[in-house]
């Protein structure tokens, strides 16, 4: 199976099977992912040297006027689009097998968790695993130690309170903060 092919099985939200020949093949892109994020979160790297080294780990360049405060995590790298003008601050972790948009001027706050696989809930399907995309609209404010869960779209302009367990998709120009977040006001 080549890149492409677990490309388009993570695309399509089908089950990739624990112990497959894509569930494997996805271990080995993890670890391209430990090296390449060990490279960022070691010693001091200026604006240009990280944006070449997140080329590197997503395979293309982030929107022009992005900005990365690391550490950086993620266990793959090369499902993530991030448009221009992004910051995503200090200790966030991107799991974007199932697919990460992040659209312009977005900002991302820190220890914020992005997942986008889930496991079965099945004892016997619990190695198999669920890709679901998460989108983030334009202008969106994301708060300290979010977590958003698989499968979620984030409206434009929205905001995201600090602390919030994002389980469900978020109005464009909503307010939302909780566990799980619900929507507080609007903009």
């Amino acid at each position: 199976m080549e890149l492409k092919e677990l490309l388009e099985l993570y695309n399509s939200g089908t089950m990739i099977v624990g112990h497959s020949e894509a569930h494997l093949l996805m271990t080995e892109y993890s670890r391209r992912a430990q090296e390449i994020t060990a490279e960022i979160n070691t010693g001091y790297h200026d604006h240009n040297e990280l944006i070449a080294l997140m080329t590197k780990l997503m395979r293309k360049a982030p929107g022009e006027g992005t900005y990365l405060f690391p550490p950086f995590y993620t266990d793959f790298g090369m499902n993530t689009t991030i448009g221009k003008d992004v910051f995503i601050n200090s200790c966030c972790q991107f799991q974007d097998q199932g697919g990460i948009t992040i659209g312009d001027g977005t900002l991302i706050g820190p220890k914020t968790v992005i997942a986008t696989l889930n496991h079965g809930k099945k004892p016997e399907e619990r190695t198999s695993l669920f890709p679901a995309p998460v989108k983030i609209g334009k202008n969106v404010w994301i708060g300290a130690s979010v977590v958003i869960l698989p499968g979620v779209t984030i409206g434009d302009n929205a905001i995201i309170g600090a602390g919030a367990v994002v389980v469900h998709d978020v109005p464009k120009d909503a307010i939302v903060a909780g566990v799980p977040a619900k929507v507080i006001g609007e903009i």
